[in-house]
């Protein structure tokens, strides 16, 4: 099973050594670091694992604050697929990019939060100081070539795909819906019919990616 978020799992991390070996904290400056997957693949547990041991110049900032709103997703008709690219506002995410790049001195940039518990997300919930040299930001379409999303990829240092093992993905996935209000059928049936589609979609651009994480499952 994976191993949660905690100090004992650090140095086992490649990625603490990638992060230093190609200079992605600079002396002056600012660098972005994206994780992307498939859902239940561990990128936020593997972005809270590095922003843990970089704590005094690393902040998260997920994709995720861009879902749009469930009242937005009922009036196109897209509820039923919450979770799909075109649920995002992603012509927003690539636009906060540009502004944590161009962040002056003096200047607090607010990124949105989803909040699983409301399932909506929420605006101007993480403050980003200009004194962090790493943004960490996750989702999972950030090698995505299509539309507003194809802009990602030259916004940030790196793109790190985030890799684990099919069933273990799967079964986390659906205790997470599970967590939130969902029957167990009606978990089962959003994977298998949701979440899945939209991780082969993911899992087609791992080539793009910089790095490949894959979890320890020993």
């Amino acid at each position: 099973m994976m191993r949660g978020m905690n100090e004992s799992l650090l140095p086992e991390l490649p990625a603490s050594a990638r992060i230093r070996a190609n200079e992605l904290i600079k002396r002056s400056g600012r660098a972005l670091l994206g994780l992307v997957g498939p859902p239940g693949s561990g990128k936020s547990t593997l972005a809270a694992a590095l922003q843990a041991e970089f704590a005094s110049v690393a902040q998260v900032v997920p994709m995720d604050g861009f879902h749009l709103a469930n009242a937005e997703l009922e009036r196109l008709g897209r509820r039923a697929r919450k979770g799909a690219p075109d649920t995002f506002d992603s012509a927003g995410y690539v636009a906060l990019l540009r502004r944590l790049l161009a962040q002056a001195d003096d200047e607090i940039v607010y990124a949105p939060e989803f909040r699983r518990e409301i399932e909506e997300p929420i605006a101007s919930a993480i403050p980003i100081h200009a004194r962090t040299q790493l943004v960490i930001t996750e989702g999972n379409y950030l090698l995505l070539e299509e539309g507003p999303w194809a802009r990602v990829r030259e916004l940030l240092d790196e793109i790190w795909y985030v890799d684990v093992d099919d069933a273990l993905r799967i079964d986390r996935l659906t205790q997470r819906h599970q967590q939130f209000g969902r029957s167990a059928e009606d978990a089962a049936a959003w994977v298998a019919g949701t979440d899945e589609p939209n991780a082969r979609l993911i899992e087609a651009s791992r080539a793009r990616a910089s790095f490949v994480f894959r979890w320890d499952d020993d």
